[in-house]
């Protein structure tokens, strides 16, 4: 018997318009219909993901891009916090970000990240990145609670 589909919200945490917007744009183009919540930056992130400060919790099962290079909280601050939060420290994290810096790979890798993609490529790795996400979405079982 297989598994039934789940429904895995999406929180994009990116301070970038522009890029934010082809993010939603690939995801609508690639027929992927996941709610898709958007954070400016690690500390809004942090509070949908907790509910906190005015924010309703994130349901599970949920799946987080985030950006590394941004205001207030960047990337690497986020998944510290997230990873030494008991509640939230299993979170699925995938990086999406222009930093193709070594220090910024091992960093991310070192909180347990599932992938660490470039979007230098706007139009066709872009999509291809959003095709990966999807695949992933329906093929791996995600825990409910």
């Amino acid at each position: 018997m297989q598994p039934e589909k789940q429904d895995v919200t999406i929180l994009l945490v990116d301070d970038d318009e522009v890029d934010a917007r082809a993010i939603q744009r690939a995801f609508r183009k690639k027929k992927v219909a996941n709610t898709l919540i958007r954070a400016h930056d690690g500390l809004e992130a942090l509070d949908i993901v907790r509910g906190t400060n005015g924010h309703k919790p994130i349901a599970r099962p949920f799946l987080i891009l985030l950006d590394l290079k941004m205001p207030r909280m960047n990337g690497l601050a986020f998944l510290e916090a997230l990873r030494a939060d008991p509640d939230h420290s299993d979170a699925i994290v995938f990086v999406l970000t222009t930093s193709d810096d070594e220090q910024d790979i091992l960093g991310a890798y070192e909180h347990n990240v599932a992938g660490y993609l470039l979007k230098q490529d706007a139009a066709g790795g872009l999509m291809k990145h959003v095709e990966m996400l999807d695949q992933f979405m329906v093929s791996v079982q995600f825990p409910s609670v």
